[in-house]
């Protein structure tokens, strides 16, 4: 059985991610020079996490119903 996460959780789960992310980062560069390539490449990272989890099915996103859900 594969881990599935439901939408709505998933929804909630990736914005958390993402605040704290942004949050991190901001806060380490702020403290230490870092140049803009580093920074650029972090960002990729975490946003190459999240896309491997919604390509995985880990994360089903619904994007808190602002799109039509398709119907099978």
């Amino acid at each position: 059985m594969r881990l599935r996460i439901n939408p709505l959780a998933s929804d909630i789960i990736i914005s958390i991610y993402i605040v704290a992310t942004l949050y991190l980062r901001f806060k380490w560069e702020s403290q230490t020079a870092t140049s803009p390539m580093l920074s650029i490449v972090m960002g990729f990272c975490f946003v190459l996490i999240i896309w491997a989890l919604i390509k995985l099915k880990i994360l089903n996103p619904n994007w808190f119903g602002l799109f039509n859900a398709k119907k099978s």
